[in-house]
């Protein structure tokens, strides 16, 4: 009768497979781990309905500066950091509020306040250029009790000027 020595466990495969496979399990937990934390974009709103409800205000305040004659063009100068808004039609505030909306991370959105200069014409500093994609939102008063908004979408750097329109086509 013929015996075989078993190897201790350190020498046998089946071990040592199980051990990878539970320690690849735990390095991609990790790994996704930390991608969740570092690109965390904010909690869901936690009134969904009643946002939802809101749209047919923000249409409204759109169809009312439709109404008014109201347009706009921007220009952002990336060496200065000059925003200048020219505002076409009747009103005329002493301030525009511009909100400049990045798509993708609510932490990068941005608020400026823009004088008016003359004749119109509005401008702001910004203390950095843009870049990438943005979404614009003038209005003038801050916050969502504005009696009207223009709206629209610009890809900076760019020395073309943005349009930005009611909104309702």
């Amino acid at each position: 009768m013929e015996q075989h020595a078993i190897p201790p466990w350190y020498k046998q495969f089946w071990p040592w497979f199980l051990i990878a496979l539970l320690a690849s399990s735990v390095a991609f937990s990790l790994t996704y781990l930390a991608f969740s934390i570092r690109l965390y974009d904010g909690p869901v709103e936690q009134d969904y309905y009643k946002e939802g409800l809101a749209i047919n205000q923000q249409l409204a305040k759109q169809e009312h500066a439709q109404q008014l004659g109201l347009a706009a063009t921007l220009r952002a100068d990336p060496r200065t950091g000059d925003v200048i808004v020219d505002l076409e039609g009747e009103r005329r505030p002493e301030r525009l509020y511009l909100a400049l909306i990045f798509p993708t991370e609510s932490a990068r959105d941005r608020d400026l306040t823009l004088e008016h200069v003359r004749n119109g014409r509005y401008v702001a500093t910004i203390d950095e250029p843009l870049r990438y994609r943005w979404y614009l939102h003038l209005q003038p008063s801050p916050g969502n009790d504005a009696e009207w908004r223009l709206t629209g979408e610009a890809h900076f750097p760019t020395d073309s000027p943005i349009a930005l329109a009611p909104g309702i086509r």
